[in-house]
């Protein structure tokens, strides 16, 4: 981009003429006050807030400080866009470095954060990063990236307007999880898996009259898929079927309707076909520790990685059953091997609670109008988030007149 096609008071300059990486040093954060240790895992991608972190009581070697106003960037693996704004002080990993303006009278703190989340700034980071395994970029790099400035009210205008759309963003996600939070504390409420042993069939304590203690096996049948089909030319084929790739993929996996593998019954005759209404999840693998659960909306056939239950029609709803089993949380009866893994004699022998048809219908019929509730709020954000990222590429990302 060319002077001349800016703004008028815009002007390009480069990363290191404005912006220095602080680099502060603190070898006695424990004795000088400093509590928290921010490491990379600690950064969301695309989220400039710092909800996690580590104490220092537990001891560490980083002895790299930031401080409120910084602005911290992730040079390791710079693709996943971890970029927060420092609302305190802490020690950070030797992976983040630590920016702030060199003249807050010609660069403001609140505008740099949202400079290194442009679209430019992580393409220039991840020309310059190195490494196959472990990429990384570096200071003496991203220093020379180039970028329009705006005079310092424009900069605060666009400051203004940016954190405005920050927060509206951060308003629908602490919505969303206090959702998802009221989601199963209702299904705890509704549902007494809580209030037994599974193992046993033993209570705990006292469950409601209109609900019996029954094993699994009472409820459903147990398989896991059975091989994988010849995929249909050009992916058009009458049949679906998911792979654990399709069931981590999917954003709300509650409802499996789409995968990425389709194929043709008449050619695959020896393939299992589950119905619609059939709970899926994992069977090996740490993704198991984090409680994925789906159902069928469609007959499809499964990854023989992927265990299903399928309900008996006379004693067992499918929305019922799914719920069960993420509040059972599946790690707590897989094997305890280097690699959990479940199979039907983990899940068949269960005890769990179970009321009438009838009352399950209506069980399932209430957590499931809590889930669109809760997709809403997901909806909702996810324009937030789009307006968001138009907001940043009109205000950072052009400058033409």
């Amino acid at each position: 981009m060319s002077a001349q096609s800016l703004k008028p008071g815009w002007k390009m300059v480069k990363f290191g003429e404005v912006v220095k990486n602080a680099n502060l040093v603190e070898r006695e954060p424990e004795a000088n006050g400093v509590e928290k240790i921010v490491g990379l895992e600690h950064i969301d991608p695309e989220n400039l807030h710092i909800r996690r972190w580590n104490s220092v009581e537990d001891g560490t070697s980083f002895t790299r400080k930031f401080v409120p106003g910084q602005t911290l960037f992730g040079k390791r693996r710079a693709y996943q866009r971890k970029v927060a704004y420092a609302e305190f002080e802490g020690i950070c990993s030797g992976d983040i470095l630590t920016f702030e303006p060199k003249n807050r009278k010609v660069l403001l703190p609140e505008l740099l954060p949202f400079i290194c989340q442009s679209d430019a700034f992580f393409d220039h980071a991840l020309d310059t990063s190195a490494g196959s395994l472990s990429p990384r970029t570096s200071w003496t790099a991203l220093k020379d990236f180039e970028f329009p400035l705006p005079p310092l009210d424009e900069q605060r205008r666009i400051a203004e307007i940016l954190w405005a759309a920050d927060e509206a963003v951060e308003s629908l996600s602490e919505t969303l999880v206090q959702t998802q939070k009221a989601e199963y504390s209702l299904a705890h409420n509704l549902i007494p898996v809580s209030q037994l042993n599974i193992f046993t069939g033993k209570l705990k304590k006292n469950i409601p009259p209109d609900f019996k203690v029954v094993q699994g096996s009472y409820l459903f049948t147990a398989q896991s898929g059975n091989g994988e089909p010849t995929p249909a030319k050009d992916s058009v084929g009458d049949s679906l079927f998911f792979k654990v790739a399709d069931f981590n993929r999917n954003s709300e996996e509650t409802f499996l309707t789409e995968a990425e593998v389709t194929f043709s019954k008449e050619e695959n005759k020896g393939i299992r076909i589950f119905p619609p209404g059939t709970v899926i999840f994992p069977k090996r693998g740490a993704t198991i520790f984090l409680n994925k659960v789906g159902q069928l909306r469609k007959a499809a056939a499964l990854d023989p990685n992927l265990m299903a239950l399928v309900p008996k029609e006379s004693r067992c709803v499918s929305g019922y059953l799914y719920w069960v089993i993420k509040l059972i949380r599946l790690h707590r009866v897989s094997e305890t091997t280097s690699l959990p893994q479940l199979n039907h004699k983990h899940l068949m022998p269960l005890w769990v609670p179970s009321p009438s048809l009838d009352k399950q219908r209506q069980i399932a019929g209430l957590l499931e109008d809590m889930r669109e509730q809760r997709n809403k709020v997901a909806e909702h954000m996810a324009k937030s988030v789009e307006i968001k990222k138009q907001l940043m590429e009109k205000y950072i990302g052009v400058a033409h007149v």
